[in-house]
């Protein structure tokens, strides 16, 4: 299996390398990530100025490795259509640092690489986890989720979605599959003044407010009761 592994935190970022470490047990692992964070981002791509591509030292054996100066969906394009010597099968996106649930979703751009990745016709997986220095409960169910989807189960035109709660691996409830995207929003959204500018401009910092409400069976539902949320997400097109 040839597998393509891109992120939004940066190439150096520790949840990449630990999905690439994992991967390996699968097949052929290339990554092809941001040379730098690229968080919310969503499925922007790049246009208007070229893409630099640069081979990178990679701390996985066997791995091949590059920075790509566009946004996580630039990578998937570039990396599938020209820096690989053929398509991958699956395009594995993450492991984000911080959920990807709810409304959010629209917002990220580990989502939009994985769609970007079901609009080239290959199978999508987008994974993310709490923004916790705790990843007992990923290190423990990456290989069974991956083992699980990896090679097939993706209906053609959605993603797979999956997130890993923010808990110790003792309070984890195990994995609830087929989770809708919650219609809740995660962060209330506001805005704060930072600094006062000269014309009487202003400058302002978001600063959301967190809060834990959302509809059963859906995916952030899951996840505040500590359970792993896998659930698909549909495609523009």
């Amino acid at each position: 299996m040839r597998i393509l592994i891109t992120n939004d935190d940066g190439i150096e970022a520790g949840g990449i390398i630990r999905l690439a470490a994992a991967a390996a047990a699968f097949g052929e692992v290339w990554v092809v990530a941001p040379d730098r964070g690229r968080s919310a981002a969503s499925h922007c791509i790049t246009l208007h100025s070229p893409i630099d591509i640069f081979p990178h030292e990679f701390p996985v054996p066997g791995v091949h490795a590059f920075s790509c100066t566009g946004m996580p969906a630039d990578c998937v394009r570039v990396g599938s259509l020209s820096v690989m010597p053929e398509k991958p099968d699956v395009v594995l996106s993450g492991i984000n640092y911080g959920h990807n649930v709810a409304s959010d979703i629209q917002y990220s751009a580990t989502i939009g690489a994985a769609l970007e990745a079901s609009f080239q016709g290959i199978r999508g997986i987008a994974l993310s986890e709490g923004a916790d220095p705790d990843h007992s409960v990923t290190d423990a169910y990456l290989l069974p989720v991956l083992e699980k989807w990896i090679g097939s189960g993706i209906p053609e035109g959605q993603i797979l979605n999956i997130n890993f709660p923010k808990c110790p691996l003792a309070e984890c409830r195990g994995i609830l599959e087929d989770r809708t995207v919650s219609k809740s929003v995660p962060f209330t959204d506001r805005y704060r003044e930072i600094e006062k500018l000269p014309g009487g401009g202003a400058r302002f910092m978001v600063d959301g407010l967190y809060r834990e409400e959302a509809e059963e069976g859906s995916d952030f539902r899951a996840l505040i009761d500590r359970y792993i949320s896998a659930g698909f997400v549909r495609n523009l097109c």
